[in-house]
């Protein structure tokens, strides 16, 4: 049969590590039960971070991806999107009009995968301890509006917050509010290696090589309670370490399923419907961005006016056909254009490219020219077609003889800890945000103990933009304090949006379940798998 391209319509409203590569397997679809998914994460336990998997330190798409599987939350958020629906929890809500106490009831029989009874004192544990450890990851921001966990008995759990914040419920199904038994977990201290244990749908079965984890077995939990329908008994997930070795292993059979990251190449090719192939391909709604940050503090960017003529001169379409084609849409904010409080404020700040205006920008500012400076990016995280994107952004810099840039690439598992040292002046990342609402777009670069470590702060943003947006339970109410932060972000230019990407799943057409094996946050699904007919 033909390649087959199945497109998802985009979802309007509120709204990542490798394994080493690895051979063929022998339970792709030409043998054995489990369903083999392909990756290019990589899953690295370092001396900079030892504990990749565990929930109160893990903060990427890929080792959330494998938290979700294995760790299960009191919320979750729905197949077909929407707001989020209790998971782990029987109900949870709001208790008050001020959207400062909140309060859940676990369900009934709730057990760890080895049979241990989950408790009112185990999510307590759980979400006190990510709070405490305060992993240099960041991801503890993410629960920052906590004030207090109370129980009460075995099954309910209130949480009194320090401040109004609509968006709580969605925090509460991020794998950093995972559920993890105290016998497995030390208190104060991070668990280190590839083990995972929880409640959730599967259990893991982790195989190494050295510091890396090579290969990530999910066998069905017997014990699951939970409102996720399991559609298979076991899943494997190998990584590989480019995208054309992992789709030679989908062309072969060896993999069922193949994930993220797809090369451009690639998508092109499985979309020509004309190309004869058991293989189908799924386009998906998807909110990941890519953006330039910035060490505000180093010298060479400290300048505003250094930063605002770069993003006076990047031209974003050109990048996005150059380098991506279809694949990615240009982006003028660090919200999605898709997400309720977008605004193109980058674009109603600088206008189309000019060498002019940004020579016009260092010229007041008195900065001599040509600037030189260094654009740092990962070579290994966000897919091949990274290098040519900074190979764009270099030419589109040193066209304008304004600056004279250099780029330079580093595996993630070196450049990570680098950015958090501040050991970079400008960087590129990608965010797969935690939850599709804009706040998740906005205050973890910007408020207290962002994830970035970024030293930019702005007393407006922290102390009130962000605070009085999250009291607003109706999201469209809280476009105007949304809109200020991004207006304030573009004057001020300490991070310059990209673009918005596309997401993409191939499989053989024997696999069902792909069309929603990933939601628009990026997380993967894999309880949705299940092995069909081949057509």
């Amino acid at each position: 049969m033909n390649r087959k391209t199945l497109v998802l319509p985009a979802v309007v409203g509120l709204l990542a590590p490798v394994l080493a590569a690895c051979g063929g397997t022998d339970s792709g679809s030409g043998g054995g039960d489990a369903i083999v998914v392909g990756t290019t994460d990589r899953f690295s336990a370092t001396k900079d971070a030892p504990a990749p998997l565990d929930p109160a330190y893990s903060y990427d798409v890929g080792t959330w991806n494998i938290l979700r599987q294995t760790v299960q939350t009191l919320m979750v958020q729905p197949k077909g999107e929407g707001d989020p629906v209790p998971e782990a929890a029987e109900s949870c809500g709001f208790t008050d009009s001020g959207n400062e106490r909140y309060a859940c009831t676990l369900r009934s029989g709730l057990t760890f995968s080895n049979g241990d009874a989950v408790t009112a004192e185990d999510v307590k544990f759980s979400i006190d301890r990510a709070r405490a450890i305060k992993a240099d990851s960041g991801v503890f921001a993410l629960l920052s509006t906590i004030d207090t966990v109370e129980t009460q008995g075995d099954d309910k759990v209130i949480f009194h917050l320090k401040t109004a914040d609509a968006t709580f419920p969605f925090k509460l199904s991020t794998p950093v509010a995972g559920i993890v038994n105290p016998d497995d977990y030390d208190k104060g201290k991070l668990r280190e290696g590839f083990s995972v244990d929880g409640s959730g749908p599967y259990t893991l079965t982790a195989e190494t090589e050295g510091d890396e984890m090579t290969r990530a077995v999910f066998t069905k939990n017997p014990n699951y309670k939970g409102t996720l329908d399991v559609k298979n008994d076991k899943v494997e997930m190998v990584s590989f370490e480019d995208a054309d070795a992992m789709g030679t292993a989908l062309d072969s059979g060896d993999i069922d399923v193949m994930t993220r990251t797809m090369s451009p190449e690639q998508i092109d090719t499985l979309s020509d419907a004309a190309a004869d192939n058991d293989e189908d391909l799924v386009e998906v709604a998807g909110l990941e961005i890519r953006y330039l940050a910035f060490n505000t503090s180093a010298p060479v960017v400290k300048s505003k006016a250094v930063r605002q003529a770069m993003a006076q001169l990047i031209d974003r379409s050109e990048l996005v056909s150059e380098v991506y084609g279809t694949q990615a849409e240009p982006l003028y904010s660090l919200v999605p254009a898709t997400v309720t409080g977008h605004s193109n404020s980058f674009f109603n700040t600088y206008g189309d490219p000019s060498a002019d205006k940004a020579k016009e920008l260092l010229e007041d500012a008195d900065v001599s020219t040509p600037v030189k400076l260094t654009l740092n990016y990962t070579t290994d995280h966000y897919g091949t077609a990274t290098k040519q994107e900074f190979e764009q952004l270099q030419k589109q810099l040193n066209d304008s003889g304004l600056f004279d840039v250099s780029i330079e690439g580093a595996a993630w598992d070196t450049f990570i800890p680098a950015e958090r040292k501040g050991e970079y002046a400008v960087y590129g990342m990608g965010w797969f945000p935690d939850f599709p609402d804009a706040d998740n777009f906005l205050a973890p670069f910007l408020d207290k103990d962002n994830f970035l470590k970024s030293p930019y702060s702005n007393s407006e943003i922290t102390d009130t933009l962000i605070p009085e947006s999250r009291r607003e339970a109706d999201r469209l109410s809280a476009a105007a304090n949304l809109t200020a932060i991004q207006d304030i972000v573009a004057e001020d230019a300490p991070i310059i949006p990209l673009w918005q990407g596309k997401q993409y799943v191939a499989s053989r057409d024997d696999i069902t379940g792909t069309a929603y094996v990933l939601n628009s946050s990026a997380t993967l699904q894999l309880w949705e798998l299940a092995r069909g007919v081949s057509g």
